[in-house]
């Protein structure tokens, strides 16, 4: 199933990036705590990575990061591919499919020092998001840190007009989506061992870090 999403219209470039308005607004924000959490040099394993544009962007500014984009969809390795292409970093590698919704995935990605998920588990049944949470933690070296930025409900409710018809739209298209609880999401990787904080960032999103 195929949803739509804001950035479903995203323009793409002659050489195959496609361009996603979110991903160039939140760019910044996700950008000042991946520089403060992750070590400077370790390996950081994206996940859902998307258009590609944040893995280009943050491996050329963070160039002792070993940055591995990946994504569950085979269609997205080729704007992935022409981003890494368009703007060349020694420290970028090249995408690769991985569906985090299937357990076991840590066996073959493990030893990293972050993991990041931008925006994914509102777009992810709840059962697919408990597997995305425990291998996040256990693909972690230890003090190693799970990265996980996106919307969620607080107490069980949505806490703006934007987040409550963009939840409406995502369960309108499928049930099994929408909005997590902040609390399920923090028990969760509390659960997997890690020690969790939030950090507020604008637009009402959040960053979730917990550190293995």
């Amino acid at each position: 199933m195929s949803l739509r999403l804001p950035d479903s219209g995203a323009d793409i470039s002659l050489d195959g990036r496609r361009h996603a308005p979110s991903a160039a607004r939140n760019a910044g924000p996700i950008l000042d705590v991946v520089r403060a959490e992750a070590p400077g040099r370790g390996r950081v394993l994206e996940l859902a990575s998307g258009s590609g544009q944040h893995a280009a962007e943050f491996a050329a500014v963070l160039p002792g990061l070993d940055w591995q984009p990946t994504d569950v969809s085979a269609a997205n390795m080729e704007s992935i591919a022409a981003w890494r292409s368009f703007a060349p970093c020694p420290n970028l590698r090249s995408g690769a499919v991985l569906d985090a919704a299937v357990p076991g995935w840590s066996a073959d990605w493990g030893g990293q020092d972050v993991v990041l998920a931008v925006n994914l588990l509102h777009l992810i049944p709840v059962e697919a998001a408990e597997v995305v949470l425990a291998e996040m933690a256990l693909a972690l070296v230890p003090g190693g840190k799970a990265l996980l930025y996106g919307p969620f409900l607080r107490n069980g409710l949505v806490t703006s007009d934007g987040d409550a018809a963009f939840d409406a739209s995502l369960r309108a298209q499928d049930a099994s989506l929408g909005y997590k609880d902040l609390a399920w999401v923090t028990g969760r990787l509390a659960a997997a061992g890690l020690l969790v904080r939030v950090v507020d960032r604008p637009a009402n999103n959040l960053m979730l870090i917990g550190q293995r």
